[in-house]
């Protein structure tokens, strides 16, 4: 019975960097995305990314940064690339901490030793293949790996991946990948009507996808932290 309390989930988190609060300019940006695209926005839950903010270091900066991007419809509910004392201030804002962080130890590979064999790779899990029409309302889910999907995406479906995300025909709904903070994963498709394309977190909203690129075959990256749309 105990087992049956706790269940696994999927659900797609906004990441907003810190430094762009302080921005005086972030609000009113904020609030022209938000006018666009009001029931996309409405309750969303946020991630602040802290990588480079300064300060940070106490709870009420947390209760000031939630109650601004409330006035905005959207719920702040933790932080990454935390530094241990803004772990800690947010812990004591009530905020949870996502991966990655910066109390944990450093993706960076270490210099290998000219003696040391190379680490072994994990083996990484066959692509996710769906061949039917992704309907409206529906969530597909490609865990530990990539996704691809050779028929039409309706709107109001959802594909979301930890690896990258391959369409093969119209992209009419939202396209997450990198969805475990995977930065390299990118999204293919082969017509762009999407109403969101996400990568680790970044995302675009269909009105802010390239006009030029609208109905296009495409592929979507994560570049210097921004998302780059080109045509394939």
């Amino acid at each position: 019975m105990a087992g049956n309390l706790v269940q696994g989930a999927l659900f797609a988190v906004m990441v907003v960097r810190a430094g762009m609060l302080r921005d005086p300019a972030f609000a009113y940006e904020l609030a022209q995305q938000v006018e666009r695209s009001p029931r996309f926005f409405l309750h969303a839950p946020v991630v602040l990314d802290l990588k480079g903010a300064e300060g940070f270091a106490a709870a009420a900066d947390f209760v000031d940064a939630g109650q601004l991007l409330r006035e905005h419809t959207l719920a702040l509910v933790g932080v990454q690339n935390a530094e241990p004392a803004q772990l800690l201030a947010a812990a004591a804002a009530g905020l949870a901490s996502f991966a990655p962080s910066a109390t944990q130890p450093s993706r960076r590979a270490a210099r290998p030793v000219a003696a040391a064999a190379p680490a072994a790779q994990p083996p990484r899990a066959a692509a996710r293949l769906v061949t039917t029409p992704v309907r409206s309302g529906t969530q597909i889910y490609a865990r530990g790996t990539d996704l691809v999907v050779t028929a039409s995406v309706s709107p109001g479906a959802e594909l979301v991946a930890d690896g990258n995300i391959h369409v093969y025909g119209a992209l009419r709904g939202r396209a997450l990948a990198g969805a475990s903070g995977d930065t390299a994963a990118r999204i293919f498709c082969s017509r762009l009507e999407a109403e969101l394309v996400s990568i680790a977190g970044r995302y675009l909203v269909s009105e802010q996808l390239p006009a030029e690129q609208q109905g296009s075959a495409v592929q979507i990256a994560l570049i210097d932290d921004r998302l780059t749309v080109t045509r394939n």
